[in-house]
């Protein structure tokens, strides 16, 4: 049984939500973190000591970290699509990977924190509209890509897509005037369609609203 800890709200945690219904994986979703607490509790801090989710656990073993577990889950359970058995194309989906996590992310993450999750009278607009430049920066870095291929490491859907795509939608949901490029506005309305990306990533997120913590 592989049994997913974590807010649906959490950010890191969806990626790995939409990975597990790409999979077509039988698991289990248990809400901890934010309003449900757990996080500081000894049978959590066993799963992870930095008392963090999301976490994973399939059967006797526990992984931490997002990517890990995406990297964990393709391994063990995707076909050639999700983890190509040859070290080179691994790599396609991997930098995508990395890329997102060290510089997209962040940029999107100081856009979210500093406009969606602040008070309206506690924002530094200065602050946000240079992040979100960068932003829109990294989402032509995204277009040139996809401008030759369908999806970020080919012609099919692969770990490279999960975290770079579930920025996407709240990037272009949380009311701040963000126009995707042409081929990223095509792959994004692919992403939508998928339904673990409708159930994971689209999901109501408005209880951060204006809320500073967790």
């Amino acid at each position: 049984m592989i049994t997913l800890y974590g807010r649906a709200t959490a950010f890191n945690v969806l990626k790995v939500g939409w990975l597990l219904e790409e999979l077509e994986l039988t698991y289990k979703h248990v809400s901890v973190g934010g309003r449900f607490g757990g996080l500081d509790t000894p049978e959590f801090e066993k799963l992870n000591l930095h008392k963090k989710v999301p976490a994973l656990v399939d059967g006797e073993r526990s992984i931490w970290e997002s990517h890990t577990i995406l990297r964990y889950l393709a391994a063990t359970y995707g076909k050639d699509n999700f983890y190509s058995a040859d070290p080179f194309e691994r790599s396609l989906q991997e930098r995508w990977m990395d890329w997102s996590q060290s510089v997209f992310q962040p940029a999107f993450m100081n856009v979210f924190w500093g406009y969606y999750r602040q008070p309206a009278a506690k924002r530094d607009l200065r602050f946000i509209e240079s992040h979100l430049e960068k932003c829109r920066f990294h989402l032509e870095a995204l277009d040139k890509q996809l401008g030759n291929t369908r999806f970020l490491a080919g012609e099919s859907l692969s770990t490279a897509d999960i975290p770079a795509g579930s920025v996407l939608y709240r990037l272009t949901e949380i009311g701040l005037d963000v126009t995707l490029p042409k081929h990223v506005e095509q792959w994004y309305d692919h992403l939508k369609q998928r339904p673990g990306y409708q159930k994971w990533v689209m999901g109501d997120f408005t209880e951060l609203f204006g809320r500073a913590s967790f």
